[in-house]
């Protein structure tokens, strides 16, 4: 397994930095705010600027080592970077583009050419220039080149931060396909909750150029101690689960979530798919026992895990299939139903959207 170990100390200017982290294949996202320190160490990976103190190792190969005096060339760490802003080649088409860093580096090819081109839907890009595409299409050029240089390791910093929300929301579609057939570690720098949650599947948070959190989105998005990511103070789940049917109608499919079902509109879902369902906390009432007259189709059986009254509210945090979700209900509410840990009962959850959806592996 192509595992990336990174654990350095050092500075940028007068911002220090001390993180330590892993991350395997799949998307690892270095989240916090603006000025974190978040690009510095993703530049410190590539060999762009080098800690004082450290080590960096990705399959099996040593990029830096400084007790052992090891320094790879930003050349010699075959890492992909992907910038905030693309950095096509004006004067090449598309097609160079992407297969410069190939060509360039003298590389052996691994993955074929159309099957990236096909990822990325840039099959109608080919023969146009950097300067007639969009943002968002040139920065899938961008992600697409990158792939196609065959890296140990894909770096990408911020790549949706110069687009608007328009073309963010038509590129991440994309992102999301890569991060799907990742076969390598990629590490996404973010400051935007809601791409994390789609994205990542770690999440390692930055803040003062030091690691303060590490673990799944749910874990450091999702909770209810997450202020990065709560929509009115309210918790929000982040559940894991594969679509299991397609019902006949066509408008509804069946996600399983360990050996529970819910059941979902889903007419661009198909079984097999790995999704990730956000409930946030305001969208979930509680009730002792399943109700078979009530229109809401996802009656989720848990166990209560922890009851924190917030004044006229309470935030109820539940055990559903080894994964967490959370109600807020009135604090009258939970004195009526003696809400306390240990006690079993019934999420019925009204609304659930798709944060993520990958085809089955």
């Amino acid at each position: 397994m192509n595992q990336l170990e990174v654990d350095v100390t050092g500075s940028a200017g007068r911002f220090a930095i001390r993180a330590a982290f892993g991350a395997g294949p799949g998307v690892t996202a270095l989240f916090g705010r603006s000025g974190a320190g978040k690009t510095t160490i993703l530049k410190m990976i590539a060999g762009t600027i080098r800690p004082g103190v450290g080590r960096i190792a990705a399959g099996g190969r040593v990029f830096l080592d400084t007790k052992r005096g090891i320094d790879l060339s930003p050349q010699s760490r075959n890492v992909g970077f992907v910038f905030q802003d693309g950095r096509l080649f004006p004067h090449l088409s598309v097609q160079r583009n992407l297969t410069y860093a190939r060509w360039a580096g003298r590389r052996r090819a691994t993955r074929r050419f159309e099957e990236i081109v096909a990822l990325l839907g840039l099959e109608t890009l080919l023969d146009r220039f950097p300067e007639t595409l969009s943002g968002g299409e040139r920065q899938r050029v961008a992600i697409g080149r990158a792939l196609l240089a065959e890296p140990e390791i894909l770096l990408m910093d911020e790549p949706l931060s110069s687009l608007d929300r328009q073309r963010r929301g038509e590129i991440l579609p994309y992102l999301e396909a890569v991060a799907g057939e990742a076969r390598i570690p990629v590490i996404y720098v973010s400051h935007e909750p809601e791409e994390v949650m789609r994205l990542a599947d770690h999440v390692v948070v930055i803040e003062d150029g030091r690691v303060v959190q590490t673990g799944t989105p749910a874990d450091v998005l999702g909770g209810a101690g997450a202020s990065y990511a709560r929509a009115n103070d309210a918790p929000v789940a982040l559940i894991d689960g594969r679509v299991a049917a397609f019902h006949e109608d066509g408008e509804t499919v069946e996600v399983a979530v360990g050996s529970s079902v819910m059941e979902l509109p889903g007419a661009d879902m198909r079984p097999g798919n790995r999704v990730r369902l956000r409930i946030d906390a305001s969208e979930v009432a509680l009730a002792t026992r399943c109700h078979e007259e009530l229109s809401i189709r996802n009656q989720l059986p848990c166990r209560i895990t922890r009851v924190e009254s917030r004044g006229p509210v309470t935030d109820v945090a539940m055990d559903f299939e080894g994964q967490t979700i959370f109600a807020r209900v009135t604090s009258r509410s939970a004195r009526l139903l003696r809400l306390s840990p240990g006690q079993e009962i019934v999420a019925l959850v009204r609304a659930v959207s798709v944060e993520r959806m990958r085809s089955g592996q």
